[in-house]
């Protein structure tokens, strides 16, 4: 699916003035970040859209798949039917549930018009079976009875706390629950507010954690927070500005479901560290919370997984 989003994005901003993307961008920036909680849309217009879609839809695009696919691993035999984005926007996290199942109906939702207009857009022909929808994201937010999964993908911090509560809680009547957010130390904070509140509305976590408890970090002193690699086009430089072919988007989230699902033993929280002959791993566990284990050669093959193994893997 990467490969055709690219194809999709290609040419996105032929036409537009560079300075005003430029600008775009910027704002859209200091939005991602989650410093300006709003009662109204971030993408206004379609010069916002276009900056949004070359700036963050890859990145955003392979960090849900990400998150989707480590809750994929804990349901192997499940695939949803019908999937609900909030807040979706031009629809990258629709683009990748399509990388990860097939055959399902997605709608993807949002207050912001031209932003639904150039996903729809960008999926034609491309993402069959999908609509896309105007949609206050707040108080009075409803799902089809019945949804199977939904997505929440950088759009909490965009939200007052009162939206952003209303918003989890019309997720969490789904059957499945992914949401994402910057991997950043409010964005985690956004994520384990949102994962308490899917807990006391029943659901079980799944993935990253490997537990539904208490989570083990304390606030301030740490966060939770993976990597996703993205291979950056042409156009994707020219936006951000950047030389190398390749980012790590850095990104928190968490998976939780009413299915009959276990979450992985422990999760591997931190870039794997190789020295001569032993592997560090830094692990969040179900019994001891948070812990460093040595997985040396004389560990046989658990070692070759060790070595093998990367940041934001299941452990057991």
């Amino acid at each position: 699916m990467h490969e055709e989003l690219r194809a999709a994005l290609a040419g996105l901003l032929d036409g537009l003035p560079p300075k005003q993307a430029a600008q775009a961008v910027d704002r859209l920036i200091a939005n991602y970040r989650g410093r300006t909680p709003t009662d109204a849309p971030v993408l206004r217009d379609r010069a916002d859209v276009a900056a949004y879609a070359a700036y963050r839809m890859p990145a955003t695009f392979e960090a849900v798949r990400a998150a989707l696919t480590a809750f994929a691993v804990r349901v192997p035999d499940w695939s949803p039917a019908t999937h609900v984005d909030i807040g979706g926007g031009t629809g990258a996290a629709t683009w990748a549930t399509a990388a990860t199942w097939q055959g399902h109906h997605s709608t993807v939702l949002d207050w912001a018009q031209p932003a639904l207009d150039l996903g729809a857009e960008l999926a034609d022909g491309i993402l069959p079976g999908t609509d896309w929808q105007r949609r206050t994201l707040g108080e009075g937010l409803t799902l089809p009875a019945g949804t199977d999964l939904v997505t929440v993908s950088y759009v909490l911090g965009e939200l007052r706390p009162e939206d952003r509560r209303a918003v989890v809680a019309a997720a969490a009547t789904a059957t499945a629950v992914v949401l994402v957010e910057p991997g950043t130390p409010d964005g985690y904070l956004r994520i384990r507010e949102a994962r308490t509140q899917l807990v006391e509305a029943g659901l079980r976590v799944v993935a990253p954690c490997p537990h539904s408890g208490s989570c083990p970090i304390v606030p301030g002193q740490d966060w939770c927070h993976f990597a996703a690699r993205v291979n950056r086009s042409s156009l994707h430089r020219q936006v951000k500005g950047g030389s190398l072919p390749y980012e790590d988007e850095k990104f928190s989230y968490v998976a939780a479901t009413t299915l009959d699902a276990a979450p992985a033993a422990a999760r591997i929280v931190r870039k794997p560290q190789l020295r001569k002959g032993q592997v560090l791993l830094d692990l969040c566990t179900t019994a001891d919370g948070l812990e460093r284990t040595t997985v040396s050669k004389r560990h046989g093959a658990a070692y070759k997984a060790a070595r093998d193994a990367a940041w934001g893997d299941d452990w057991a």
